[in-house]
């Protein structure tokens, strides 16, 4: 157990002769009193200091690690929302697809049927200019019969004519 300034002040030299002198001994041991005092008050406030400083070095290294704890969280924040774009991405590349695959079949289909409706219309061009042109040669065949000098009627191949409808 240490000592304590107390002790040193309490302590009591026995006498003999031809000893010491008390007062010197007493001076000496005031002096060895205040300097210990002084240790202990310093000592003290080196612990305080220390205390302190742990007691900061703690709440530094708490700062720390929930710093490193936030980082983590924002790392696996930030892959998630990564990933969740990505995903976001994706869906939205195949919407595009769908909808171009899509309009692509609907261009086809109107395509088709344009080129259906092209391909009848030929056709009916090409019955109405065989039709024209039988009845443009019916008719210069008439033009150019003598029975238009005479108003006797029409030729039998005129009344045939008539009766395919035109």
């Amino acid at each position: 157990m240490p000592l304590t300034p107390l002790d040193i002040h309490n302590k009591e030299f026995g006498r003999r002769l031809r000893g010491y002198d008390e007062d010197e001994v007493n001076e000496f041991l005031d002096q060895v009193i205040k300097d210990y005092e002084a240790l202990i008050r310093e000592n003290k406030e080196i612990q305080n200091q220390a205390l302190a400083l742990q007691e900061k070095l703690n709440h530094f290294a708490n700062i720390e690690e929930t710093l490193s704890k936030t980082i983590i969280v924002a790392q696996e924040a930030a892959d998630e929302v990564r990933g969740n774009a990505k995903k976001e991405a994706q869906l939205i590349v195949k919407e595009a697809e769908k909808n171009a695959d899509r309009i692509i079949n609907e261009s086809l289909s109107k395509s088709r049927k344009v080129a259906l409706e092209v391909e009848e219309l030929k056709k009916q061009a090409s019955i109405y200019r065989a039709r024209f042109r039988t009845l443009v040669e019916a008719q210069l065949e008439l033009l150019s019969h003598d029975s238009w000098d005479s108003l006797e009627g029409p030729p039998s191949t005129i009344s045939a004519e008539s009766s395919r409808g035109f």
